[in-house]
């Protein structure tokens, strides 16, 4: 089961996986529903990062004004998610009728209506269709000319490989005992750091996410091994 990302109540099972020729006639209307009344939107560090770039913020100040921070029960990783403005229920970027980071927006925002799965060993992706809930039919469209239009192919290995290595920082701290190791919360805000604060807006994303989770890894097994 998913949620669909502008919604807090509607969901839907995931239809069959998509090939990229297969038929997908789905175009934005341009409405701006999938904005209105949503829950909160989980955000990858590349998210986030996207974000900050457009506004010329930091990471860390972007996430303080704009989301909330938790530890997921499941894989003990450091999270974070963007939250509706408290007087709407609307996405906090959403003015007038637009997205105001519409080239940065979320992966989840870009994806709607596919959901998308990701082999955490493999990588492979896959993308499922879900019923929306507005837009436009356009003929003799296919999944690929949807992904191409909407940059999704533009950032795929750095969500496949997001999805790895989340996988097995995971796996560290699981099987640590997670929350109930004694430096679990020195270990999570090494984590975090390297997942979403520490990263230079002058600079692209993967380099430093790549150089980040190297010089982690090894850190992560002296703080878990003592």
């Amino acid at each position: 089961m998913i949620v669909e990302p502008g919604r807090s109540t509607e969901s839907w099972e995931l239809g069959p996986a998509l090939a990229p020729g297969d038929p997908f006639p789905f175009v934005c209307a341009g409405c701006g529903d999938c904005c209105r009344k949503r829950r909160d939107l989980v955000l990858s560090g590349y998210d986030l990062y996207r974000i900050a770039r457009r506004l010329r913020l930091s990471p860390r100040i972007v996430a303080t004004a704009f989301c909330k921070s938790y530890i997921a029960p499941q894989s003990c990783l450091p999270a974070l998610c963007l939250t509706p403005d408290p007087k709407t229920g609307n996405c906090r970027f959403f003015e007038g009728s637009a997205c105001a980071i519409h080239e940065a927006r979320p992966l989840a925002c870009a994806l709607y209506p596919l959901g998308q799965s990701i082999d955490p060993i493999t990588a492979r992706t896959e993308y499922h269709a879900q019923l929306p809930l507005c837009g436009a039919c356009v003929g003799d469209r296919t999944l690929q000319d949807y992904l191409e239009d909407n940059a999704i192919l533009d950032r795929a290995g750095i969500d496949a490989r997001w999805a790895v290595v989340c996988t097995q920082i995971s796996k560290q701290l699981l099987d640590a005992g997670g929350a109930a190791h004694p430096h679990f919360m020195t270990a999570v805000r090494r984590v975090e750091r390297a997942l979403y604060w520490d990263y230079d807006l002058g600079d692209e994303f993967y380099p430093q996410f790549q150089q980040n989770t190297a010089d982690l890894m090894p850190l992560l097994a002296r703080i878990l091994s003592t």
